[in-house]
């Protein structure tokens, strides 16, 4: 009943306060905030002061390969390709919601057609895949082509460059939510610019990535960036995130 009392006091003298924040433009300054300075790269694409790199083109020291082995894949000219059977890598530190810049560059020399040309994939954390494919007048399924969230939402455009171009992704990954008893709360989302064009926009995604059969969710935490071998040479470079 207190709280009853209280609320109906509150909405008693909301119209009040309403009139009284009208009349003075600093009872709505908010100064008890201050965000941090991030100072932004010189260029598109390069990293701003607070983001973590995970590839400079020089090595793999912040990843592993399959169980955690040593990473197969070849790093040369500033680039790292995939190798054939040299399976995944993935980042040593796991993440959540977060902010990524990555570079990708699927073979100049075009080689099979649909999903078996220039085939990769970005997993957020180790579950759902942001599609890497050769989509330059490639046809294949539309959730399955370059920028789709891969069997579940299709691309709003095709951005894609031509085979042997560099491309970019820039990505906000948000983290779906778990309760106490593993029911999803919130579900991920994920915004996605292909080559500075929205193709992603705050999209749900509908559960971890399968092959066959519908996404669901399973319950889980912090998971690692993971980048695919499809046994096609897909090369990256300029990889770094933001925890958000």
């Amino acid at each position: 009943m207190k709280n009853f009392f209280i609320l109906a006091f509150f909405l008693a003298v909301a119209p009040l306060l309403a009139q009284e924040a009208g009349k003075d433009p600093k009872t709505t300054e908010l100064w008890a905030i201050t965000p941090k300075v991030v100072t932004p790269g010189t260029n598109y694409g390069e990293a701003p002061s607070d983001a973590e790199i995970l590839f400079d083109g020089k090595d793999l020291n912040n990843w592993t390969g399959e169980n955690n082995s040593a990473p197969k894949w070849e790093v040369k000219d500033g680039a790292v390709t995939v190798t054939k059977s040299g399976g995944i890598i993935k980042t040593k530190k796991t993440y959540a919601d977060a902010q990524l810049h990555i570079e990708w560059r699927t073979p100049a020399k075009v080689e099979g057609e649909g999903q078996g040309r220039g085939n990769s994939g970005i997993f957020f954390m180790e579950r759902y895949e942001l599609q890497v494919l050769d989509s330059y007048d490639n046809k294949t399924y539309p959730n399955g082509q370059a920028g789709s969230i891969y069997k579940q939402s299709v691309p709003l455009v095709n951005a894609s460059r031509k085979p042997g171009e560099w491309q970019a992704y820039d990505v906000v990954f948000i983290a779906p939510r778990f309760s106490e008893n593993g029911r999803v709360i919130t579900p991920a989302r994920i915004t996605v610019f292909h080559n500075g064009i929205l193709v992603q926009n705050n999209t749900e995604i509908w559960g971890g990535t399968q092959y066959i059969g519908l996404p669901f969710y399973e319950a889980h935490g912090k998971g690692s960036l993971v980048l695919q071998e499809h046994g096609n040479p897909v090369s990256y470079r300029n990889i770094w995130i933001r925890p958000l």
